[in-house]
């Protein structure tokens, strides 16, 4: 049974009187529970249930220096924010247990209300100041430039924008802005291991994200290196609801001890993370960015961005298609017609594609293949690019959905047309390509139209290979200018701009070609 003690603070009362009085009347009857209610109500008297663990949310996969596996303990995990997690649990006299979390849905769990705070290296970004309650900074982050080992062509960004090199970094990122504040188009990624991975195989010129990602994993690879002084600064800081301002109170206290008596800088050095840029924690003050974010972000210059993002997709759609269409049709053929090698090959084509997710191809093609190149020394280089992996990947995955309905279609002819065809002398090949396959096409252009609309809206998914389509771009966009709703709407209708011609071909199509109206 729970142990109950007096406290001095108004906790959640309704579900502790709740709880307390079934408990009682089980035991005492009715009576006791109504006297516990009463005494309860006194001022100053509140019983609460011992103090529960706090939750904290954290995505591992972003690895060190902030959370991640223990190779000698993989059961357990390490970091700098796992001690500091450890140094505010001592000062809140309460425990904190860490919970596994997507770090790009991290303020959505907050508010669904999965965990009690978010610490993960969260920047103070406009999208996440307005919807949650930041604690006072615990560390003072400074961006550094990451290029090649044998990079001698540029020096400094400024540099490198005059030559138009392209520069990876983490989306919703300070990053991120200072770049396009510059007059870049950096390209974004959605974890902090991939950028350095696509400089190091030559897909981009530079990296430039917070200093403590640099230090743990570009400054230990040979085969790149840091490229002038950090630049920039700002803080990372806890994230709480809004409704949690006691919770962050509390907290915010127990940062300001752990700064005065040297507990955060002894956690820091042991990381190798402290710096003379830490100093500045003792008077750290959140800037307000929000109104910034609204006054700057107009549609001349959202939309803009917006066009380039709907050609992508556009561009993307059509080019994957006909990758989809050119391989579809052999092996439908070969599944038909082919000695059973070629059958067999192509119900294993057609089972293997269609039974994997198209988002672990699309990784394998870009990640994947330059290392089967570097590990078995392939003469050839396997490096794609973003664009030409995706229009690959999708192509690949709806070449196996295309060759099915091509079959059926083919199939769908009765066998009665090929013996006409034969008894005029006609062969097979020239039977098929005269007789049969325009009487398919009646049959397999309705469910290829479908198809093609279905690639145009799957193809939001590229952006985990750094391809920033229309979908990317709203996000991109709607986080860093607050306006949700006036850029959805605007994307919206890019989308219908282009769907609601595909379906009019579609239909027209379908009117000259099909079987009927």
């Amino acid at each position: 049974m729970s142990r109950w003690r007096m406290y001095d603070h108004a906790l959640s009362r309704p579900t502790v009187w709740q709880r307390a009085r079934g408990l009682l009347s089980r035991f005492f009857g009715g009576r006791a529970a109504v006297f516990l209610v009463a005494l309860g109500s006194l001022p100053g008297f509140v019983f609460a249930e011992e103090t529960r663990p706090l939750r904290w949310a954290a995505d591992a996969e972003g690895g060190a220096p902030y959370i991640f596996q223990d190779p000698a303990d993989p059961h357990r995990v390490i970091g700098f924010e796992v001690d500091l997690a450890e140094a505010l649990s001592k000062r809140l006299g309460r425990p904190i247990e860490w919970v596994q979390y997507d770090f790009m849905s991290l303020v959505a769990g907050l508010q669904r209300g999965d965990f009690d705070f978010a610490m993960n290296g969260l920047e103070v970004t406009p999208d996440r100041a307005k919807v949650v309650r930041f604690s006072r900074p615990y560390y003072v982050y400074t961006l550094q430039l990451v290029v090649r080992k044998d990079e001698t062509r540029f020096q400094n960004l400024e540099e490198l924008l005059a030559l138009g090199g392209t520069v990876g970094t983490l989306e919703e990122t300070a990053a991120q802005r200072l770049l396009e504040e510059m007059g870049f188009s950096p390209k974004l990624y959605g974890n902090q291991t991939e950028p350095y991975l696509d400089l190091e195989l030559g897909r981009i010129d530079a990296v430039l994200m917070d200093l403590p990602i640099a230090v743990y994993f570009a400054k230990p690879n040979p085969k790149l290196k840091f490229l002038g002084e950090p630049l920039g600064e700002g803080y990372y800081a806890i994230a709480f609801r809004k409704e949690d301002e006691a919770l962050a109170a509390q907290v915010d206290r127990a940062l300001d001890s752990l700064i005065a008596d040297g507990t955060l800088r002894t956690i820091y050095e042991k990381w190798g993370l402290w710096n003379d840029t830490q100093e500045k924690l003792a008077r750290a003050e959140l800037t307000d960015v929000l109104a910034e974010a609204r006054r700057r972000w107009t549609f001349t210059t959202y939309f803009p961005l917006l066009l380039k993002g709907a050609w992508v997709t556009t561009y993307l759609s059509i080019a994957s298609m006909a990758v989809a269409i050119i391989l579809g049709l052999p092996i439908a053929l070969a599944r038909l017609f082919g000695p059973w090698p070629l059958r067999w090959a192509a119900v294993g084509y057609v089972e293997f594609f269609r039974g994997i997710p198209v988002l672990l191809l699309l990784f394998f093609l870009y990640y994947g293949l330059p290392t089967v190149a570097d590990v078995y020394g392939l003469p050839f280089s396997l490096r794609l690019s973003p664009m030409a992996a995706a229009i690959l990947g999708f192509g690949l995955n709806y070449a196996a959905y295309e060759a099915e309905i091509y079959r059926a279609g083919i199939r769908a002819i009765p066998a009665g047309q090929w013996e006409a065809a034969a008894s005029l002398g006609m062969g097979r090949i020239l039977t098929f390509r005269r007789i049969i396959l325009p009487q398919a096409i009646r049959t397999i252009l309705p469910p290829m139209t479908n198809d093609f609309i279905a690639l145009f809206k799957d193809t939001s998914i590229v952006s985990i290979v750094a391809v920033v389509e229309l979908t990317k771009q709203y996000q991109i966009l709607a986080k860093s200018s607050l306006k949700y709703l006036e850029i959805g709407f605007v994307t919206a209708m890019l989308y219908l701009i282009l769907a609601v011609p595909l379906g009019a071909l579609s239909r027209h199509l379908e009117k000259r070609w099909g079987k009927g109206q």
